[in-house]
């Protein structure tokens, strides 16, 4: 990929949806919504709005900031609209063509989407449009949906939509829009969330309620899965368009995606993952002076340990919050030193200290293994690191990037190979058990990166799919 995160060897974020339909110009609602929501994509921002004759899409690359400038959002203007953070997972990211919301024109008028998710059986369904005379424009799934909607006889948008994701299969959250209503789905399995927000009479769709925080907005529920949310003038109404099927919630929402200050899937996340630190404290509890986090998406988690083991909480390491993305360079050297750049130790709470350092997981081991030594350099006596989750062993195939399973450490290696590995005095995991026990109910949700179970069938080629995953 051509921009690296501070994740570099980590899974990435997905991104981030977010739609409105009320009064007045809605264009900075939408712009505010993705700001929250930033953490969710950093490589591309855009919206679409309708103001009741004409349709307009705004966009760029970057950070929300600097995707949707003043200037630009001066120049548009809309009673509804629909906004997306993008993170892909191939090198067309830097594509401004790629940027979503996507728009186009077909006979029944202006159509645009904005989508979280990857869809698993793209491959088949592209080459079978191409072949009838499709013409495509983007390398992202999400067009194909597009066209399967243009293409539908149904006579309402609803209809359509109906007609298109019955030919679809894999993780599918998305906002659609014509010129008369804004409609919000979320596929059968409810892979990737989507939740349902009102604000001075105007209703909200977002991935996550802490856009609604921002935005001074009631959290309302969740959309259920195979569930489509009309919206129009009118108000919201729904339906279910496809039955549900076997649950698939993305557990690494939970872990790591999400801001601590959402609820997901129900889930406080800030109080699940304070619990998946209790119990990795009481899994694996061994003597230390001090508990530190891997910020910033580790923090509850480490507080929670401490809480259990009876610790002081440290801020023993810092992070800039301020280093660009794009300056880190592909190759393993730019990577390492990109630790270094994003995380200052902090010497006083680290020096002479048994340490115990949480982390959400461990990818490929290359930034664990650098930050270990960072915190030796530090003068940590001892380093023992803690991971809130149980080991990665398979990639995702439903919207997150992930490295493939032959890159994944724990896909070949086990515990203790992985701590000699990263240099730690001990290491130890969450185990699928105490992961299960943290949530309300452990059957809701997707582990196939822990245990290889893909709840939504997988074609054997599909880390070859040409496209890029929204």
């Amino acid at each position: 990929m051509e921009e690296r995160e501070r994740r570099e060897d980590g899974f990435r974020e997905e991104c981030g949806v977010v739609g409105i339909l009320g009064r007045g110009n809605v264009v900075d609602l939408l712009y505010y919504g993705l700001y929250a929501l930033q953490h969710r994509g950093q490589q591309g921002a855009g919206i679409c709005v309708h103001n009741g004759e004409k349709t307009w899409v705004i966009k760029g690359l970057g950070l929300v900031h600097d995707a949707l400038s003043d200037e630009k959002r001066a120049s548009v203007n809309g009673y509804m609209g629909i906004a997306h953070n993008r993170y892909a997972t191939t090198g067309r990211s830097t594509k401004i063509r790629n940027v979503q919301p996507l728009l186009v024109d077909y006979k029944g008028g202006k159509l645009a989407i904005a989508h979280n998710g990857n869809l698993t059986n793209v491959g088949a369904i592209r080459k079978s449009m191409e072949e009838s005379g499709s013409i495509f424009q983007t390398t992202t799934d999400s067009e194909i949906v597009l066209h399967l909607i243009a293409r539908s006889k149904g006579k309402t948008l609803p209809d359509r939509v109906k007609e298109a994701v019955s030919q679809l299969e894999g993780a599918l959250t998305c906002l659609i829009m014509n010129e008369q209503m804004l409609l919000g789905y979320r596929d059968p399995s409810g892979v990737r969330p989507l939740s349902l927000g009102v604000v001075d009479g105007m209703h909200v769709l977002a991935s996550e309620s802490c856009a609604f925080d921002l935005l001074g907005a009631e959290f309302i529920r969740d959309v259920n899965p195979g569930e489509l949310v009309v919206l129009t003038k009118e108000g919201a109404t729904s339906m279910q368009l496809v039955p549900p099927k076997r649950d698939a919630q993305c557990m690494f929402e939970l872990v790591y995606f999400s801001r601590p200050d959402s609820v997901v899937y129900g889930e406080p996340v800030n109080e699940a993952r304070r619990e998946m630190g209790r119990a990795l404290a009481r899994r694996h509890a061994v003597p230390a002076d001090v508990v530190i986090a891997i910020p910033d998406s580790s923090n509850s988690a480490a507080q929670g340990y401490a809480e259990e083991a009876g610790l002081p909480y440290e801020l023993g390491l810092i992070r800039n919050h301020y280093v660009g993305r794009t300056f880190i360079g592909p190759d393993q050297a730019a990577r390492v030193d990109a630790v270094r750049v994003k995380f200052n130790p902090v010497r006083s709470i680290l020096d002479g200290k048994r340490v115990i350092a949480v982390d959400d997981s461990i990818v490929r081991g290359t930034t664990s293994r650098k930050l270990v030594d960072l915190l030796y350099r530090a003068g940590a006596k001892e380093v023992h690191f803690r991971v809130s989750s149980p080991p990665v062993t398979h990639p995702c195939h439903y919207g997150v990037n992930t490295p493939s399973r032959e890159e994944l450490i724990a896909s070949s290696s086990d515990v203790e190979a992985i701590r000699q590995y990263i240099g730690a005095t001990t290491l130890g995991y969450l185990s699928m058990d105490d992961l299960e026990h943290c949530v309300k109910d452990k059957s809701r949700f997707c582990y196939a990166c822990w245990t290889g179970d893909y709840p939504i069938p997988v074609p054997e080629l599909a880390n070859s799919i040409p496209f890029d995953v929204d």
